[in-house]
């Protein structure tokens, strides 16, 4: 099987919402009338974001997830996406199997797979996802404001949990294990949210590489500081249970692999909020707020800060 054989029959598909699609030495695409596109990028390398033998129905699904999950943090509605993938072989049977995961999730949220490349080499995968939302309503990570409420979507935790099991730091039981791998595998990109946040909101991350991490970045564009109340954070009960020892802090605030959205808002719009959270059937959990100064406080149900270590996954670290 040729690459150009490959394309056709995995990565192929009708694209109406693009001008021109696959197939050409570029796609076209018309955006909206007073939008901006929403372009960002996001690569998977085997071994370093999965194991090489993950599902390839589920890694399709998760490829374009956590894409997915960038556009939500910025308020935009998902319309088109790039696939460049390095393969180690033309393997038809993982190719079918990926390619379904892949459409899957895109045909969920009305996604176009436009373009990209195709190489032999060892596992990568990366999607460029572009959206659109209207210029004055993109969410972003630099508004957030003292007085500000911080919330968040979701349960945290449990992917990092899954890992640590998967790498032999810590022993799940099977049914345990088998609802954490599901966050793991399967992220919900939460780009209803982050559509309903207009206008709510006042700053948004996706959470990917942990809470304290990427909340950070909010503190950092916004020039602020955070108080989190650490029992407020919302976890299962596999986390929970895992609380006596470091690694369960760990997981819950800094473990990664959430694609939940963190974001800041207004006290005087906490109705509202709840209200969003009823409609989407999505719990939303206020964790803490914003302050004046810089960093962030994790206070104990006493008020005493907790020392957490790292704050989150960094590549180079």
């Amino acid at each position: 099987m040729s690459e150009f054989d490959l394309i056709r029959r995995y990565f192929t598909r009708p694209a109406p919402g693009a001008l021109l699609g696959v197939g050409d030495d570029a796609a076209l695409l018309q955006v909206g009338e007073g939008n901006v596109l929403a372009v960002s990028s996001d690569m998977l390398v085997s071994g370093t974001h999965f194991f090489p033998d993950t599902d390839p129905f589920l890694l399709g699904h998760k490829t374009l997830a956590v894409n997915l999950s960038d556009m939500a943090a910025m308020g935009a509605v998902p319309r088109w996406a790039t696939l460049a993938i390095a393969l180690p072989d033309a393997d038809e049977a993982w190719l079918e199997q990926f390619s379904a995961g892949f459409f899957a999730l895109a045909g969920q949220y009305g996604v176009d797979l436009v373009g990209g490349d195709t190489t032999r080499g060892p596992l990568n995968l990366c999607v460029t996802i572009f959206g659109e939302v209207p210029a004055q309503q993109a969410l972003r990570r630099s508004g957030a404001r003292p007085g500000d409420e911080i919330w968040v979507s979701g349960r945290l935790g449990d992917a990092a949990l899954a890992l640590a099991h998967l790498r032999g730091n810590i022993k799940l039981g099977a049914d345990e294990f088998a609802a954490c791998e599901t966050a793991l595998l399967q992220p919900q990109p939460r780009v209803a949210l982050g559509l309903a946040l207009h206008g709510v909101a006042s700053s948004a991350i996706d959470i990917s590489d942990g809470l304290l991490a990427d909340l950070g970045h909010i503190l950092d564009a916004s020039e602020a500081g955070a108080r989190l109340d650490f029992m407020a954070l919302p976890v299962s009960l596999s986390v929970s249970r895992n609380y006596v020892q470091p690694l369960g802090i760990q997981c819950a605030l800094a473990g990664g692999d959430d694609y939940e959205l963190c974001f800041t808002a207004p006290a005087a719009r906490h109705a509202e909020v709840l209200r969003i959270a009823a409609q989407l059937e999505l719990p939303l959990a206020r964790i803490g707020e914003i302050v004046a100064g810089r960093g962030c406080l994790v206070l104990d149900p006493v008020g005493d800060p907790i020392n957490v270590g790292a704050c989150g996954y960094d590549h180079f670290r």
